[in-house]
């Protein structure tokens, strides 16, 4: 079993963490605030004060919050001369991953952009669909954690920033289908439907997969606790697929009605620490003013 960094303790870096340990992994932890270090000291890893500490392993995973935290934390200047590798397992822009695997590359270490589709119960799960972007023996050297963290891990080819364009597209896929699930539901409670029984009609015939099912539920009930994506996170990733659309030349029509009902969201005081999934309710309660 291999001696694993884990620098980023959110939900989703915890719930990740707790499978390494359950591998038998020998898990560093790191994170900004304490309190997370302190809950995975008590299911057996070993926490440390600086991500330079948990970054020196052999492996080493990152599930860091943004563009920001990734380029912050992971640097390679004290890093040990034997090679190591890393996985960043977050949302970063391709340009970031791409920053990233530049940086490791001319201190001669490993990077596989590895970001993960998968709410934070999948990742406890051990669920998780990871893409990975980065040489084939570096994805080989990480096999045995994206084993314990998931059930397929698919190569996206050696460029890290392939991997991180492919979670921005789904992401961008997960922002439609919410925003056409709330507006589903508002036609159809229109006519007097109740939003669980349409709900089960779409997710058991032509709709079927854990996007409509899961999100379904959730619109279904109106209930949106606990957060395991965030709003403003949803905004992101929405941003980062704007940008990539721009470079590429490419229209994007929705983005900009998408990014209305977000900016309505967010402003909400009953809506911003939700899950990014009440995003429906702007429709919602629209149809019913």
């Amino acid at each position: 079993m291999a001696r694993v960094g884990f620098l980023g303790l959110g939900s989703m870096g915890q719930a990740m963490a707790h499978r390494l340990l359950d591998a038998g992994h020998d898990v560093v932890v790191w994170n900004r605030s304490e309190a997370p270090r302190a809950e995975l000291a008590r299911a057996g890893a070993t926490p440390v004060e600086t991500p330079g500490e948990a970054l020196a392993q052999d492996v080493s995973v990152s599930m860091l919050a943004n563009d920001g935290a990734a380029n912050a934390a992971p640097s390679t200047e004290n890093l040990p001369a034997t090679r190591v590798v890393h996985a960043n397992m977050a949302s970063v822009s391709p340009d970031m991953g791409e920053k990233l695997a530049a940086r490791f590359a001319k201190a001669g270490h490993g990077y596989v952009a590895s970001p993960v589709l998968g709410r934070p119960a999948v990742a406890a799960a051990g669920g998780l669909n990871i893409l990975a972007g980065g040489s084939p023996s570096d994805i080989s050297t990480l096999q045995p954690l994206f084993d314990a963290m998931g059930t397929k891990t698919w190569p996206m080819g050696e460029q890290a920033r392939t991997a991180n364009v492919v979670k921005i597209a789904v992401n961008y896929n997960i922002i439609h289908a919410i925003q056409a699930l709330a507006e589903s539901v508002a036609i159809t409670t229109a006519e007097g439907v109740h939003p669980k029984d349409f709900v089960e009609v779409l997710t058991n015939t032509l709709f079927g997969g854990v996007v409509y099912s899961g999100y379904g539920a959730l619109i279904a009930e109106r209930d949106y606790t606990p957060q395991a994506f965030s709003l403003e996170l949803g905004l992101k990733d929405l941003g980062l697929a704007e940008s990539l659309a721009q470079s590429a030349g490419i229209e994007l029509p929705s983005s900009a009605v998408l990014r209305k009902v977000f900016e309505k969201a967010l402003a909400d005081p009953d809506l911003v620490d939700k899950d990014w999934s009440a995003l429906a309710e702007i429709t919602l309660r629209h149809h019913e003013s």
